[in-house]
């Protein structure tokens, strides 16, 4: 093929050009990986390349770029369909963001989703995505009643409508306090026959009407000692009560056999006790929605990154996520990272929704 020097250019900088979109779409995809399966090549074709690169050598790396996404996306879906797995429904917190729904995450289990911590705006959209069925939940976990945690509970119980389930569906959350009702008063709020937002399934709080049961679990947000919620043969899961400023607020922890996995859900830090219910965990989904240099309101609600950082490392904890992200802590996302990956010697993620963390088994 002759081209013009004129059209030589233009492809070379359209080439360019879809070169350094793939690349940082590249870099945002596998961003939570901690090796690529094609990083090796990767290093290999950037050590040797060219001062002044051709055609062929962009070609080759525009290449490995759509490659490097089919084995990063395989890479994802293989943690998800690891023996014990948490995936992320929702990453952000209570902003509109394109790529981040607000709070939720799923447990999975054997390729099986069992237990749900949260339903955010957002996430029930991801919840479908998952492929997580409604006839597997064996819990829901609320760790506290802000709109970002749990507004998308109904659509979830609606679409119970539509699934053989035929037993109870266990469902935890916090005490009331302040502005805040009890996990009874908000699902009386929501389901009430008659007076409740969404009476028409009030069947969810007696049975009737052919759905199943809510089985309520209000478990006191003040406690600084862990309470059991749910004992299966395979997992237990327990809570205990953690500071969100004046909102009554509860961290989860599911232990799989010798596996630990903790939910902080929103805390300042100011919780000594959290750090031993979180001893040991293996995989710690926690808050990071304020920089260091939040100001007395904000700080007063989440834990600073040097906080987080504290904790993570006292907590002896191996594998960090953070998640509910907002625009202010993702400005300062570098900064943050560096501040904690100077105290705390674990792995480290920043979480994306639908992303999957597989747990190793102990001892690997």
């Amino acid at each position: 093929m002759n081209l013009s020097r004129n059209d030589a250019i233009i492809m070379q900088e359209t080439l360019d050009s879809a070169i350094s979109f793939l690349s940082r779409f590249r870099d945002t995809f596998t961003s939570t990986l901690r090796w690529h399966p094609l990083d090796p090549l990767w290093t290999n074709l950037h050590s040797n390349a060219p001062a002044r690169p051709s055609r062929r050598w962009r070609l080759a790396k525009g290449l490995l770029i759509l490659a490097s996404l089919g084995a990063g996306s395989s890479a994802a879906a293989s943690a998800c369909e690891a023996p014990v797995a948490v995936q992320v429904l929702g990453s952000g917190g209570p902003e509109a963001q394109q790529e981040r729904a607000s709070a939720g995450y799923l447990m999975w289990l054997e390729g099986k989703a069992r237990v749900l911590v949260d339903l955010g705006g957002g996430s029930f959209a991801r919840y479908g995505a998952s492929g997580a069925r409604f006839a597997d939940l064996e819990l829901i976990a609320l760790t506290h009643l802000h709109a970002d945690h749990a507004t998308d509970l109904p659509p979830l119980l609606k679409s119970g409508y539509f699934s053989p389930r035929n037993r109870a569906l266990p469902i935890a959350g916090p005490t009331g306090g302040g502005d805040y009702p009890d996990l009874e008063g908000y699902l009386q709020g929501l389901f009430a026959a008659k007076t409740g937002a969404f009476g028409y399934l009030a069947g969810y709080l007696d049975g009737s009407d052919g759905l199943v049961r809510l089985k309520r679990h209000t478990l006191e947000a003040d406690s600084q000692e862990p309470i059991p919620v749910l004992e299966t043969d395979d997992y237990q899961v327990s809570a205990i009560g953690v500071s969100h400023g004046p909102v009554p607020a509860l961290a989860y922890r599911i232990d799989v056999g010798e596996q630990r996995i903790v939910f902080s859900g929103d805390l300042n830090g100011d919780d000594p006790w959290f750090v031993d219910f979180a001893r040991d965990a293996d995989l710690m989904i926690m808050d990071h929605a304020v920089p260091e240099q939040a100001g007395a309101v904000a700080a007063g609600l989440h834990a600073l990154p040097s906080e987080i950082a504290e904790i993570a490392k006292t907590a002896e904890v191996k594998h960090l996520v953070l998640s509910h992200l907002m625009r202010r802590s993702e400005r300062a996302l570098d900064d943050s990272l560096a501040r904690i990956r100077a105290v705390y010697p674990g792995a480290l993620s920043v979480a994306s929704d639908l992303d999957c963390f597989g747990l190793e088994p102990r001892g690997r």
